[in-house]
């Protein structure tokens, strides 16, 4: 891998002037972080870095996904969570030798339904639309297809623990019509769990099938991340590895890098 310096001197420049923040208020920050339906406004900037993709093995890719997550109160019991993804792509080497393209991909946005209190068993839930928008600014960077479908998440969280899974399915409805149209199903299974000094130890899957290919992409991502402070700004920094455990014949293989940098926006909705 040849991740650049742009992207991580950034990065460790920060622990130079972060201090750790508050016990309890990182325990609670840092529970939060791991239930993707909490509460809570953040801005997670993740950094994905991916080889070996293309007929001849030489595609690398830099996917920086700009993932917003605003929690809006309908009444009472109930709260709308709104999670987007926005991908800015670096990628050169694919989708043929000698190419090199820079950009906005499509957008993925979700919003779920959300009950304020767990289950009587402990379980938090949301459900509610996903869809594709076709925002790429270049055609080899998205699949020019509109798309939508149906989300849902599920997870339990136990002392340290949080476990659980994400999942959703689009189905293009509109766009190019040379391109071909989208049924994709996403599963993403996670678990994590958060030390004594409120260091979070991550470990997920974000699995998609393609219906049309018959094709999986399994990158599995492992993520140990920590709570900081700088003046009155909370974030978390974090730093893993994902192994592709399965992918397309032109898809990503072996190892890449994945670097996460989230602003908390603490705020009772």
């Amino acid at each position: 891998m040849k991740p650049r310096g742009f992207v991580i001197m950034p990065l460790m420049a920060l622990f130079s002037v972060a201090s750790a923040v508050s016990a309890d208020e990182e325990a609670e920050l840092a529970k939060k972080l791991a239930n993707p339906i909490a509460s809570l406004i953040s801005l997670p900037i993740q950094a994905n870095y991916d080889e070996n993709f293309g007929s001849s093995g030489e595609g690398e890719r830099w996917l920086v996904n700009v993932q917003p997550v605003i929690p809006i109160s309908l009444n009472d019991d109930w709260n709308v969570i709104s999670r987007t993804i926005l991908p800015l792509i670096d990628q050169k080497n694919m989708p043929l030798p000698g190419m090199k393209k820079s950009g906005l991909g499509d957008i993925t946005q979700s919003a779920f339904f959300s009950p304020k209190a767990p289950t009587s068993s402990g379980w938090i839930w949301g459900v509610g639309p996903v869809l594709l928008l076709d925002t790429a600014t270049d055609d080899v960077l998205g699949a020019q297809k509109w798309g939508a479908g149906p989300t849902a998440v599920a997870l339990r969280q136990q002392g340290p623990w949080t476990y659980g899974a994400l999942v959703n399915q689009v189905n293009s409805f509109a766009g190019d019509g040379s391109r071909e149209d989208i049924s994709a199903a996403f599963v993403q299974p996670f678990i994590s769990y958060v030390t004594s000094t409120q260091t979070t130890i991550s470990l997920n899957t974000e699995s998609t099938y393609n219906w049309k290919g018959n094709e999986w992409s399994v990158p599995v991502n492992l993520l140990v991340a920590q709570m900081l402070k700088a003046g009155d700004q909370i974030f978390q920094i974090g730093i893993g590895a994902r192994y592709w455990a399965d992918s397309p014949d032109a898809g990503a293989d072996d190892w890449g890098l994945r670097l996460q940098f989230t602003f908390l926006f603490p705020k009772n909705t």
